[in-house]
């Protein structure tokens, strides 16, 4: 599954969004099913920003949420994401070589 988060940062939280995004990152790739994770902005809009992480299923994902020190460093990046779904299966994939 992927989680894919949307954040709205204005030019002058930028350095701290990067370090609250990788610290969240941080923790969040301790726990078991994590895979991988991108943290990008938008190439037309430099105030909107995505932290992309992959898991091997929702139930790690869950689980992780309720870890202590993901609660406490992850969980306040994320509740300042924009409000939209952000859980998603994956039904299709190809990897290149």
């Amino acid at each position: 599954m992927i989680v894919i988060t949307r954040y709205s940062v204005s030019e002058a939280e930028t350095e701290a969004f990067r370090i609250d995004a990788d610290a969240a990152v941080a923790v969040l790739a301790e726990r078991p099913g994590f895979l991988r994770h991108r943290i990008g902005r938008a190439t037309d809009d430099p105030t909107l920003w995505t932290v992309v992480t992959e898991w091997e299923g929702a139930g790690y994902y869950r689980r992780a949420l309720s870890d202590f020190d993901v609660k406490i460093t992850a969980v306040p990046l994320l509740s300042r994401a924009i409000d939209e779904p952000s859980a998603f299966e994956i039904l299709d994939t190809l990897d290149t070589p």
